[in-house]
């Protein structure tokens, strides 16, 4: 709270001042309103088409946080899996990292013939997007326990999940909460990528019909509203942060 008192600021100052000399130069430059509206636009376009706007604001956000808790289940429990078996870990991974490389815009169309246009294709397509990081971040956070610890714990006598569950899970937290941050906001784009493959609501389908009209000022609209939801949901996973990794937090250490 203190940061953002401190420091906050100057993010919004910089944006405001970002938004003062677009609107300048968009006055005087006369650039027409289908290519560049002016913000003052754009925050008029908020105002008055907020009725239409709020179900497909509402549709993209509950289906967003759908596919995030999907895919962070799906990603950690890769992540335990390929730790504890190290064959598995062996095996897999390789193949993890290779599954990244596929854009998930070309993997769209192939959900959509495999599973039609409900609701699974999309949970599949921001599943995909969100468990990667988890998963990576899982995994580096299981690496990162002291072995003085995990040998001090073998000595006494701990099995192997009281050694997992008692000090790498612990010390695994702040790295998985780093994942979770990115996933976060990445959930938010798969979200609107998976409405692009067929939705009656959702702000991809509010963006692709104000696109095709040349309804600038509504793309932007779009826009601000993806960055606003993914400032929200990484907000969401800051809070829990400080909540549930208090030892971090304090300076101390796993108990």
């Amino acid at each position: 709270m203190n940061y953002l008192i401190s420091k906050g600021w100057r993010p919004i100052a910089v944006l405001l001042l970002l938004f003062i000399l677009w609107e300048i130069i968009v006055k005087l430059t006369k650039v027409p309103d289908w290519l560049l509206p002016a913000p003052t636009m754009i925050v008029n376009e908020i105002i008055s088409g907020w009725t239409s706007f709020y179900p497909d604001l509402v549709s993209t956000a509950k289906i967003a946080v759908e596919g995030f808790l999907v895919g962070t289940t799906v990603g950690l429990v890769v992540a335990v899996l390929l730790h504890l078996v190290p064959w598995i870990r062996d095996s897999v991974y390789p193949l993890l990292i290779l599954s990244q490389n596929v854009p998930i815009i070309v993997l769209a169309p192939l959900l959509v013939i495999w599973f039609g246009f409900g609701l699974l294709p999309k949970i599949i397509v921001i599943t995909l997007t969100c468990f990667f990081p988890i998963t990576v971040a899982a995994l580096d956070g299981f690496k990162q326990v002291p072995y003085s610890h995990k040998h001090y714990m073998l000595m006494a006598g701990a099995g192997k999940s009281q050694l997992f569950w008692k000090l790498e899970w612990p010390y695994a937290l702040p790295s998985i909460f780093s994942g979770l941050k990115i996933s976060a906001t990445y959930s938010v784009m798969g979200a609107v990528i998976s409405e692009w493959l067929g939705a009656e609501k959702g702000i991809g389908v509010y963006m692709t019909l104000a696109s095709s009209s040349f309804r600038t000022d509504k793309v932007f609209v779009a826009i601000l509203s993806i960055m606003v939801l993914s400032l929200l949901f990484f907000a969401v996973i800051v809070a829990a942060e400080k909540y549930l990794v208090r030892w971090q937090n304090k300076g101390g250490s796993v108990e």
